[in-house]
Formats: C-alpha cells, structure tokens, sequence
C-alpha cells in the first residue's frame, strides 16, 4: 500500500487530463489506486479471515526455480516451443498430482497465446 501511495501521489504531480485526452498522469495514477484499494481489502480481510500457517515446501520452489531456468535458457538456445512445453511439464511436478493430459493442454494453451502474440501484436518471439 506505501509503494501504491508513493507511485499515486507522484503521478498526481502530472497532469491528469481525463478519459478521452488523458495526461502523462492518469495511466499511474488510475493503476497506483487500483493496488491500493486491492491493498486496503487485503488488509481488511486479514482481520476478518482466521489464519493459515505458511509452509514451504523446498522441493516444489526448487522445480518452479528450475523449470523458469530451463525455459530461457532452452527458449534462447533452441526455440521458445520447446522451453515452454518444458516449463510446464517440469513445474507440473510441483503439483499435488501429475498429468501429462493437463499438461499438454496447458502447454498447447500457451503456445497458442505465444503465437497470437507473435502474429498479432508483432512481437519478435523465437517461437521457431
């Protein structure tokens, strides 16, 4: 919530203009009070909600660390394709039950969005 503040109360030194001429200000702004309010109901709901301990589980912030790792490193080496199928089928060992179904779907989900993002919006993905 103090970064959210921080980041709102700097963009109002910004002209904000409005909806249909927006200034350099109104994009922070509108975005900085959006995590505020998210904020606000976190905290809110931390009262109201009774509490959960935390656990870390080693193995599974090892296999999501991993499975990022070897996403760059295969997608800058090989293709984006390939590291994404490996991504998701490496971090779904973190899951509390394993299936290449979902993970085929997942990772075709993906692929899918990969290749709507390069063909649509133009962005320079090494997809192949």
């Amino acid at each position: 919530m103090a970064i959210a503040l921080a980041f709102g109360l700097t963009a109002l030194r910004y002209p904000i203009g409005d909806l249909s001429r927006a200034g350099p200000g109104l994009f922070p702004a509108m975005i900085s009070g959006m995590l505020l309010v998210i904020g606000v109901a976190t905290v809110v709901r931390s009262f109201l909600v009774e509490g959960v301990p935390l656990e870390f589980n080693f193995r599974n912030i090892g296999l999501i660390l991993a499975s990022l790792c070897g996403f760059a490193v295969i997608s800058m080496y090989l293709n984006m394709i390939a590291g994404i199928i490996f991504m998701v089928f490496c971090s779904g060992f973190a899951a509390s039950s394993y299936s290449w179904v979902r993970n085929a779907k997942v990772s075709a989900g993906l692929i899918v969005m990969a290749l709507a993002l390069q063909k649509l919006l133009g962005l320079n993905l090494p997809l192949y």
